[in-house]
C-alpha cells in the first residue's frame, strides 16, 4: 500500500538565483597521441624458434668465453712448462750436428771448406750494426715490439699465400725472428742418430709447416721471449742461421765471402748476408754474385725505408755493391779438396777410392760424419800452380777443342817425391763434390804403359840402343788362338833400337821386349811403381790393356824421375805412408829410361809437348779404339799427367795422346815453371860401340840379371811373410 499521507513530489525545480560561472582554468594542450595498432597475435612456431635461437646464441657465447678462458689457461701452462725446459743461452749458439774441415794450402792459406762451417760465436751487441739492422729490416721489422708471435704478420702471409694459389701455410710463413729461431733449434729436440735415419730426416721434421707444428712453434717462441732477452734471441739466430756455401752463422759467412770478421761488415756486405737468409743456397754470392747483389740492393732499400740508412748512403752502397774477397774468387782446388777428404777417411780402401762410380763421395761423407769437431788440414796444394793448371785447361778447351765436344779432362801436377801440387778433375776446373776423373776414373793406359816394359828391360841390363825388329808378329794364346798385334800406323819399321821403338810408340817391339824379359817381371815393376789395379797377365799388357787412374800413372812416372824408387802420391802434410818408398829399378836404369823418354818429346810422338826453355821427357798413350788419350811427362822439377776422354767411353774423334793432351801438358808446365830457372833432366845417354866414351860399368848378363830380380822378389816375399808371422815391423 502506498502512503497517502506523503505529499506528492514537485514537478518543477525551485527557482534559484543564477550564479556567475567560475573562470575556467587554463589547461595544458593535450599531447598528440598515436592510435595504438591492433596487436597481432604471434605465430607460436616463430616465437619458439626465436627463443631457441636466442638461447643457443647465449649458450655459444658463454661456451666460447669459457673455452677461450680454458685455452688461455692451457696456453699459459704450456708456455710456462716450455719455459722450464729451455736450456741456457750458451748451449744454443752452435747447433751443428757435426764439425767441419778447413783445408789449407802449402803456404798456410785456407782454400777449401767442407762440412758445416762455424767461424765462432758472435753477439748481437757486438756484431756490425749494419748486419743487425739489415737482418731486422728484412726478416722482422717489429722484432723489438712483439712478444714472439705477430698475428698481423701471420694474417698477411696467409693472404699472400692464398692469392698466389698456395695453401695458407705454404710459402710465406709470417714468422718472426723468434719463431725462426725456435725452428732453428728444432723446438729443443736434439739430433740423435739412434732415433733418426739421417740428419736430413731430422732437419726435414724440424722444418715441417703443419698447423700443429706452427702452434708448437708459437708456444716455444712465447717461452723464449720470457726466458731470453731480444738480443739473446737475435744472438742465437745470427749464430745458427744457414748462410750458404756451408757457412753456419754470421761469422762463418763473413769470413767465407769477405775474409773479414762479422764486426767489420759495411752496409753493402751486411745487406748481402741478410739478403740470402730467405734462400741461402741459391742467393749465396759464391753461386751467383749478380743475383746476390740484386737481392742486397732490395735489402738496402728496406733499411732506408725503416730509417737505418740515409738516402745518400743507400744510393752509394747500391751503386757499389759488395764483392767476394780475392781469396774466394781464386780457384779453390775443389777436386783436390775432395780427394783430401777421401784420404782422411781411413776406412775407405784404395779400390773404393778409385772406383768408377757416380757415388764418388762415400769417403768424403764418412770423413765428415767422423768430424765431430772442427778440423784443420795442411796440404801440399800450391795455389799458384792450381790456378795455372786451371787456366791452361780452360785455354786449350776454348781455343783448340771443337765446339759442342763433351770430352772431359783430368790433370795432376806433383813433385818427384809425390807431393801433389795441383789437380783438375774435369772441364769445370773449380768444381767440387762431383766425379773426379783424376782420382776416380779407371781407364786403359794405352802406350803410356810402355815405359814400365822398357824399365824392366833396362833393369835386366839391356841397352837403349839394342835392336828389336818391327815386323808382322803373332803369338799363340792358350784358349784364344792366334794374337797378332799391329802398330798404330799399320806399317813396320824393320830393325829399330829400343829408344826408337819407344819414341815412335811401336807396338810389336814393346810386346817382344815384354815377352823376352818376362811378363811377370813387367807386372811386378808396374805394381811396384804404384799401379794398384789388377793388371792383365796377357801379352797385351805391354800395350796398356790394363787400367789405372791418372793419379796412379803420374805417381809411377814420378818414380822414374826420382831415380827409380816407388812413389805414393800424397796431399796431406806429414801424412804417414806417403812419398818415396822402396826402390824399384836401379838409378842408372832410371837415368837411361829418362833419356829414352826425352827422345819421345824432342823427336817422337810427344813433340807437341816440347817446352821452350827446358828439357822434358814423357810418353803419349792412346787406348784401344781411341777411348782414352794420355800424355804423362816431367821436367827436372815437376811431373804432370793429362788424360782426355768421354765418361761413357765414346771414342775420341781425331784425338791421340800426342795431340790435345800434349798441348794441355805443354800449357800447364809452361805456366807452372814461370820464374823457375831451367835445370837439366837427370838422364844418362847410353854409350854406343865405336864411340870414344868412358866404358860403362860392367853389366851382368841377362840370365844373371833376371835371376837377381827373381831372387829379389822371392826375398821380399819371404821378408813380408816373416814380418806377418812374427808381428814385427
Amino acid at each position: 500500500m502506498s502512503d497517502s499521507r506523503r505529499k506528492p513530489g514537485r514537478l518543477v525545480a525551485d527557482r534559484r538565483t543564477p550564479r556567475k560561472p567560475a573562470a575556467k582554468a587554463k589547461s595544458k594542450p593535450k599531447a598528440k597521441t598515436r592510435k595504438a595498432k591492433p596487436r597481432r597475435s604471434r605465430n607460436p612456431i616463430v616465437a619458439f624458434l626465436a627463443a631457441l635461437i636466442g638461447w643457443v646464441l647465449r649458450l655459444i657465447w658463454r661456451t666460447s668465453v669459457a673455452a677461450v678462458s680454458v685455452a688461455l689457461i692451457i696456453l699459459m701452462g704450456a708456455v710456462f712448462y716450455t719455459y722450464t725446459t729451455l736450456p741456457e743461452l750458451e748451449t744454443l749458439k752452435d747447433g751443428r750436428a757435426r764439425g767441419s774441415v778447413t783445408i789449407f794450402d802449402r803456404d798456410g792459406a785456407a782454400f777449401a771448406w767442407r762440412g758445416d762451417q762455424f767461424g765462432g760465436v758472435v753477439n748481437a751487441e757486438d756484431v756490425s750494426p749494419h748486419l743487425k739492422n739489415a737482418v731486422i729490416a728484412t726478416e722482422d721489422k717489429r722484432f723489438y715490439r712483439h712478444l714472439g708471435v705477430s698475428p698481423r704478420g701471420i694474417a698477411g702471409a696467409v693472404r699472400i699465400n692464398l692469392s698466389e694459389g698456395r695453401g695458407p701455410l705454404s710459402g710465406h710463413g709470417g714468422s718472426t725472428i723468434t719463431q725462426q729461431t725456435a725452428k732453428l733449434i728444432c723446438l729443443g729436440v736434439e739430433y740423435d742418430p739412434n732415433v733418426w735415419d739421417s740428419e736430413r730426416a731430422y732437419l726435414a721434421d724440424c722444418r715441417r709447416s703443419s698447423l700443429a707444428r706452427k702452434m708448437k712453434e708459437a708456444v716455444y717462441a712465447l717461452a723464449m721471449e720470457l726466458k731470453y732477452s731480444k738480443d739473446d734471441i737475435l744472438t742465437i739466430y745470427l749464430n745458427r742461421a744457414y748462410m750458404g756455401a756451408a757457412a753456419y752463422g754470421a761469422e762463418a759467412a763473413s769470413q767465407r765471402y769477405f775474409n773479414k770478421p762479422a764486426t767489420a761488415l759495411n752496409p753493402a756486405e751486411g745487406a748481402m748476408i741478410a739478403g740470402l737468409l730467405t734462400a741461402p743456397s741459391t742467393l749465396a754470392p759464391t753461386s751467383n754474385l749478380a743475383r746476390s747483389q740484386a737481392r742486397a740492393a732490395t735489402v738496402l732499400r728496406l733499411m732506408n725505408e725503416q730509417g737505418y740508412l740515409s738516402d745518400g748512403e743507400t744510393a752509394f752502397y747500391q751503386q757499389n755493391p759488395a764483392v767476394l774477397s780475392e781469396k774466394e774468387v781464386a780457384p779453390d782446388g775443389g777436386y783436390f779438396a775432395d780427394w783430401i777428404l777421401q784420404e782422411l777417411d781411413d776406412k775407405t780402401d784404395a779400390a773404393d777410392a778409385g772406383a768408377n762410380t757416380t757415388d764418388q763421395n762415400l769417403g768424403v761423407l764418412r770423413a765428415l760424419e767422423q768430424a765431430q769437431r772442427d778440423q784443420k788440414v795442411n796440404t801440399t796444394l800450391d795455389a799458384r800452380m792450381q790456378r795455372a793448371t786451371a787456366e791452361a785447361v780452360e785455354y786449350i778447351f776454348e781455343t783448340k777443342v771443337r765446339e759442342g765436344s763433351k770430352a772431359e779432362v783430368a790433370v795432376v801436377v806433383m813433385s818427384a817425391e809425390g807431393e801433389v801440387r795441383a789437380m783438375v778433375g774435369g772441364r769445370d776446373t773449380d768444381a767440387s763434390g762431383v766425379f773426379n776423373r783424376a782420382t776416380q776414373a779407371v781407364r786403359q793406359t794405352g802406350s803410356a804403359f810402355k815405359p814400365f816394359v822398357y824399365a824392366t828391360a833396362l833393369e835386366l841390363g839391356r841397352s837403349p840402343l839394342e835392336i828389336e825388329v818391327d815386323e808382322p808378329f803373332c803369338m799363340s794364346i792358350a784358349g784364344s788362338g792366334q794374337w797378332c798385334p799391329e802398330n798404330y800406323s799399320n806399317n813396320y819399321k824393320g830393325p829399330v833400337t829400343l829408344t826408337d821403338a819407344l819414341k815412335t810408340s811401336l807396338n810389336i817391339p814393346a810386346v817382344k821386349v815384354s815377352e823376352s824379359v818376362g811378363r811377370d817381371l813387367v807386372l811386378r815393376v808396374a805394381r811396384d811403381f804404384g799401379i794398384a789395379r789388377e793388371l792383365q797377365d796377357t801379352p797385351a799388357l805391354a800395350l796398356g790393356a790394363s787400367e789405372a787412374t791418372l793419379l796412379e800413372m803420374t805417381g809411377a812416372y814420378a818414380g822414374i824421375l826420382n831415380g827409380g824408387s816407388s812413389v805414393k802420391p800424397y796431399g796431406i802434410v806429414n801424412q804417414d805412408d806417403r812419398g818415396i818408398g822402396e826402390r824399384v829399378i836401379q838409378p842408372d836404369a832410371a837415368a837411361q829410361l829418362i833419356w829414352m823418354m826425352e827422345k819421345v818429346v824432342s823427336e817422337g810422338t810427344g813433340r807437341r809437348a816440347q817446352l821452350p826453355d827446358r828439357e822434358a821427357a814423357g810418353k803419349t798413350g792412346t787406348s784401344q779404339e781411341a777411348k782414352d788419350a794420355w800424355f804423362i811427362g816431367f821436367t827436372a822439377d815437376y811431373v804432370a799427367g793429362v788424360w782426355m776422354g768421354y765418361d761413357d767411353n765414346t771414342p775420341l774423334q781425331g784425338v791421340t795422346g800426342g795431340g790435345l793432351p800434349a798441348d794441355i801438358w805443354r800449357e800447364v808446365m809452361t805456366r807452372v815453371h814461370e820464374g823457375l830457372p831451367p835445370r837439366p833432366l837427370p838422364m844418362q845417354a847410353p854409350v854406343a860401340a865405336g864411340f870414344d866414351a868412358p866404358a860403362p860399368a860392367p853389366q851382368p848378363n841377362r840370365g844373371d840379371a833376371r835371376r837377381d830380380v827373381i831372387e829379389g822378389v822371392a826375398e821380399t816375399v819371404l821378408q813380408r811373410l816373416l814380418r806377418d808371422i812374427l808381428g814385427g815391423n
